[in-house]
């Protein structure tokens, strides 16, 4: 007990950069938003995969050393708690700002109590984990809908036989060369910036420094700092594609991760105060909003057709690789994101317990159209992070559905880019994008 209530004390930290005006209501809002962070960084002292990035104050950090045992029950009561404590503000009709913060942190919450049941070994179907953890429920996919995509790839790819060894000798003319890897990467983050810059405004000390790892199960990772910068990790030993390239800069740096938590960091918690926003979790409704963005940020900054010939002009000849074949291989690759969704009902039967790992990889390879080294890294992704891959796919459908259903289409650039720079800097539910959608 002396644990849980140590974990619910207030210190009395309302406001933290830029004093924003506000009444009683956002001095008690931001009281339960110190307690929201505290709790999390509390579970992160055990969990290492529960926070994803944090830049507010020391003073929220635990103060007392972790238990010899994981206090699963003190941390679902404090949840409760919090609950019990926002559930006024989630119904106050007479401020819009408080109840949205109040039901942003609540779906957080919610997802808090999962990941904790989790971590202490609860088992959960792939379906909870996707409502609890990330406020949605993904459409399922049959095998014949994926066999469906690949007799339409069929018809456009050169030579015969089977699909999948057609399309990886495509692909296959488009892998860079080691040596050329950082130079092309630097380059397609520079063009990524540029776009990006241009339509949205970043604080001037924004910056990023890149690394190369291996013994990852992800190509890429952006690791957020605060004060506006970011760790770019790229995995060494995922097959460098050139079209990838792109995808990687632009999902991890900009418009995607370093964009999405700078105006996070710079709007809400420097400018508003709001320190709940100081946290992320990694297993929450908030990264379905960032991947799903992230995803669909590649395309707000590279719409297909200046994609192409982006890379036809600049990274492939940096490369030294020919262009024979690229608009084939880009037609292919329509085809191939449509097949992506296979990671999700990977994921949905490996977690309830209707497929092996041999099938996955089968399904990897034979849907994904990865090859088998690429395969065996993205199982050991969804083993590890489990339902976690919705956000890259349904997430992305959810944001690209939001934005393009008000108008920010490739025919209005300008909005696109002005509906995503809002989705970015605030406290975005995906329960929110659906809500939207329905209208």
């Amino acid at each position: 007990m002396r644990f849980y209530l140590m974990l619910l004390f207030v210190l009395p930290v309302y406001c933290i950069g830029q004093k924003p005006i506000g009444g009683v209501s956002f001095l008690k809002m931001n009281q339960i938003a110190n307690d929201y962070v505290r709790l999390g960084l509390s579970i992160g002292q055990y969990d290492g995969d529960f926070v994803d990035a944090y830049y507010g104050p020391d003073s929220l950090k635990p103060t007392t050393p972790k238990q010899a045992f994981f206090p699963k029950d003190s941390f679902l009561r404090a949840v409760d708690n919090l609950k019990v404590q926002l559930r006024p503000y989630e119904s106050d009709a007479t401020d819009q700002v408080i109840r949205k913060r109040a039901t942003w942190i609540e779906s957080q919450l919610t997802a808090f109590s999962r990941r904790i049941k989790m971590f202490s070994g609860e088992q959960s179907t792939f379906e909870i984990q996707a409502k609890e953890l990330f406020g949605v429920e993904p459409p399922k996919y049959s095998e014949e809908h994926f066999k469906s995509l690949l007799r339409q790839l069929e018809k456009i790819l050169p030579g015969e036989g089977p699909v999948v060894p057609r399309f990886q000798n495509l692909a296959n003319r488009f892998i860079i060369p080691k040596e050329k890897v950082d130079t092309v990467v630097k380059t397609a983050i520079a063009e990524s910036k540029r776009r990006t810059k241009k339509y949205i405004q970043l604080p001037d000390s924004e910056d990023f420094r890149i690394e190369y790892v291996t013994g990852k199960p992800w190509a890429g990772y952006n690791w957020y700092l605060g004060n506006f910068r970011s760790l770019i990790q790229f995995n060494s030993e995922s097959t460098s594609f050139v079209d990838r390239m792109i995808d990687v800069a632009s999902h991890e740096g900009y418009p995607g991760h370093h964009v999405y938590n700078s105006l996070l960091e710079k709007n809400l918690f420097k400018d508003k105060g709001w320190p709940e926003i100081s946290l992320y979790p990694l297993y929450s409704p908030q990264s379905l909003i960032a991947e799903g963005s992230a995803n669909y940020g590649i395309e707000v900054a590279f719409p297909q057709q200046e994609k192409i010939k982006f890379i036809r002009e600049n990274l492939l000849p940096l490369a030294g690789l020919d262009t024979a074949g690229l608009t084939t291989y880009f037609q292919a690759l329509v085809i191939k994101g449509e097949l992506s969704n296979v990671r999700t009902e990977i994921c949905r039967r490996l977690l309830n317990g209707k497929m092996t790992d041999d099938e996955a990889i089968r399904w990897t390879v034979d849907y994904a159209l990865l090859n088998e080294n690429d395969a065996t890294h993205s199982l050991s992704f969804v083993k590890k992070y489990q339902s976690y891959v919705i956000n890259y796919t349904y997430g992305k459908d959810l944001v690209k559905n939001y934005i393009e259903g008000q108008g920010g289409s490739d025919d209005h650039p300008a909005r696109r880019w002005t509906l995503f720079k809002i989705l970015l800097s605030n406290e975005t539910r995906p329960a929110d994008l659906i809500a939207k959608a329905r209208e």
